[in-house]
């Protein structure tokens, strides 16, 4: 078994993987840029090490000073976690190339499925379903035309390497096309370093569901059944849920078929994901499959009781899976909401700002596994995701009850946040009937409940250096004043 490893990534997934490294008592490594000095990751690990400037191509992508450290350390092995480098087939290479783990998919098999053209081609010669759409690249904007005439619009740009919504553009008819290329190219240089791009068959009002795997050395391969991941915002899940309702147990068993069928053919190895689209008559097709822990995984873990993390780990070690399929059930139901430091009321963009309250929700059924505290600072240069809030319980109504609680707990003052969409998302009744698409939040509303007058009696009532002025005094106000101290600190305003 692996002794220490390095954790090549920061915020909660840097945390959540010490911890499992923790319970299998492993060394673990902590790497953090020059603004992260005090984050949550670098106190938890063993030890941690400055690795360089706030900007990621100095710091989290820098290959060369990541495996440095790791050397410097004594690691066996370097977890890339999910982002940054995690689906980089040379970090993966490098890592082997220097004595070291690579904990996720083997390089050839991380360069063929993170290459999603040559990923459809292996995935064709399966026989398993996939959307139509161009088979090779194209860098003339003649050869797209020809192709996309081929397929048919609407269609849509999607970038050949990565994932996470970035690159992609709906394209409607033939005179979009050549900007929808050009700003895709632009964004998919800027997150992965490739500027290739593709075009596909876009199918409307689709649902996203996606199989966990977990392959070993030795051609061992399972499914631990789905995620549902059609609650998104610009291509990225904001909410997932496992069982999903679109699915009976005859399409669940085709589709986790399908997904151990197509994981095989790419000759992977570790945890991964292969994702599908379902169209309005349930029929499914082959999305991608991305190469990593996925964001969403707590919830697979809590429907399963299986942790993918120590999976990961005992795989790279060179374990075989001891899981076997017919023996895997899943069990009640559990929902992830993502929270991200972005302004709802400013078109989402992100939210960088200070900590200055902060109170998480807690009880029976509740995970969270968060990367911030009260004080922190969030950063401008990465991800605006600060935590996830996971529910579990025995069915979807009792999680979603439950997910409703938490999210009426959870208070984050300092910097804006999407807790009023979330909640606003699940008192929704197209998603608590599980009547969902990828298309649910174009043209949502969020319903304000909160008033001003709300506002201030919970701002009066968690702090005494703020006073009311006399003309905002009524009985109204001192009711909702004095209901708020009995509530306590722990309700007060988000």
């Amino acid at each position: 078994m692996i002794k220490k490893i390095l954790i090549a990534n920061r915020g909660e997934i840097a945390l959540r993987i010490i911890r499992a490294c923790k319970e299998m008592d492993i060394k673990s490594v902590s790497v953090y840029s020059d603004i992260d000095r005090d984050a949550i990751h670098t106190r938890c690990a063993d030890e941690a090490y400055n690795i360089g400037e706030s900007n990621p191509q100095k710091s989290y992508l820098n290959m060369d000073k990541l495996i440095s450290v790791a050397k410097q350390a004594g690691c066996e092995a370097i977890h890339p976690g999910y982002g940054f480098l995690a689906e980089n087939f040379l970090f993966a290479e490098r890592i082997e190339e220097e004595g070291l783990i690579f904990i996720g998919p083997n390089p050839t098999a991380l360069k063929l499925v993170g290459d999603k053209i040559a990923a459809r081609n292996t995935v064709r010669d399966t026989g398993a379903p996939i959307i139509p759409g161009m088979t090779g690249k194209a860098d003339k904007l003649q050869e797209f035309n020809k192709e996309t005439e081929k397929i048919g619009f609407p269609v849509i740009i999607k970038a050949s390497m990565g994932g996470g919504g970035k690159g992609m553009r709906i394209v409607r008819n033939k005179k979009e096309l050549s900007q929808a290329i050009e700003l895709g190219r632009r964004e998919a240089m800027s997150a992965f370093g490739d500027d290739t791009v593709y075009a596909e068959k876009y199918i409307e009002e689709p649902r996203h569901v996606e199989f966990q795997i977990l392959a070993d050395n030795f051609g061992n391969a399972i499914h631990l059944f789905e995620r549902e991941c059609s609650i998104q915002r610009r291509y990225q899940k904001i909410i997932e849920e496992s069982p999903s309702t679109a699915l009976d147990e005859n399409l669940r068993k085709k589709m986790g078929e399908e997904a151990i069928k197509i994981v095989k053919a790419c000759r992977y190895t570790n945890a991964g994901t292969v994702e599908f689209l379902l169209d309005k008559n349930m029929n499914f097709y082959f999305l991608e499959v991305n190469a990593r822990i996925q964001v969403e995984h707590p919830v697979t873990e809590l429907v399963t009781d299986i942790d993918l993390i120590k999976e990961q780990i005992k795989i790279a070690s060179g374990s075989k899976l001891l899981l076997k399929q017919e023996e895997l059930h899943q069990k009640g139901h559990a929902i992830e909401a993502r929270i991200y430091a972005e302004d709802p009321d400013n078109n989402f963009i992100p939210s960088p700002g200070t900590i200055n309250y902060l109170v998480e929700p807690s009880g029976p059924g509740i995970r969270l596994d968060s990367g911030i505290y009260e004080g922190f600072e969030i950063p401008v240069f990465y991800d605006p995701l600060i935590s996830k809030l996971v529910v579990w319980g025995e069915n979807r109504n009792v999680a979603i009850s439950r997910l409703r609680r938490a999210l009426n707990e959870y208070r984050i003052i300092g910097v804006k946040t999407i807790l009023k969409l979330l909640s606003a998302i699940i008192e929704d009744k197209r998603f608590i009937n599980g009547n969902i698409n990828t298309h649910f939040l174009e043209n949502f509303e969020i319903k304000e409940k909160d008033t001003n007058l709300e506002k201030i009696a919970a701002i009066a009532a968690i702090s005494d250096k703020i006073k009311i002025k006399k003309h905002l005094v009524t009985e109204e106000l001192s009711k909702k004043v004095n209901l708020w101290k009995i509530i306590g600190r722990e309700s007060a305003l988000r």
